[in-house]
């Protein structure tokens, strides 16, 4: 595999621990980071795929274009469309003052954050 594919997803990995990890916390959890990080996780997958595939890496964490170019490469990307829909704004939305996550938002960030490591893993061909 390319150096700079893995790279992209190591940076992946480490964006999904950090989830679970401030989902796990006892003391303190940042909801906020968990679904910022989850985001991540989707949009680091998003563009190793596209490296995979010889295209572009575009500067944007909107995840939607971002899958939108995946679908013109494999129909098959469309099945992540939930889970990338419920991500897209974490790149963001809680970033700065004014609104914050729950646990009930962190926790539904990280199941479509993990569904879409597991689908995009496979089409990599890393499980």
């Amino acid at each position: 595999m390319n150096p700079l594919i893995r790279e992209w997803i190591e940076k992946a990995e480490g964006d999904f621990t950090t989830t679970r990890r401030e989902l796990r916390a006892r003391g303190s959890p940042n909801y906020d980071a968990a679904c910022f990080h989850a985001q991540q996780v989707a949009e680091k997958y998003l563009k190793a795929v596209l490296l995979d595939h010889g295209q572009n890496i575009p500067k944007t964490h909107q995840l939607i274009d971002l899958l939108a170019l995946c679908i013109g490469i494999d129909g098959s990307y469309e099945l992540v469309y939930a889970d990338l829909a419920v991500l897209d704004g974490y790149a963001v939305r809680f970033r700065y003052p004014g609104q914050s996550a729950d646990k009930s938002e962190a926790k539904g960030a990280y199941r479509s954050a993990k569904a879409v490591r597991a689908f995009m893993r496979s089409k990599l061909g890393l499980e």
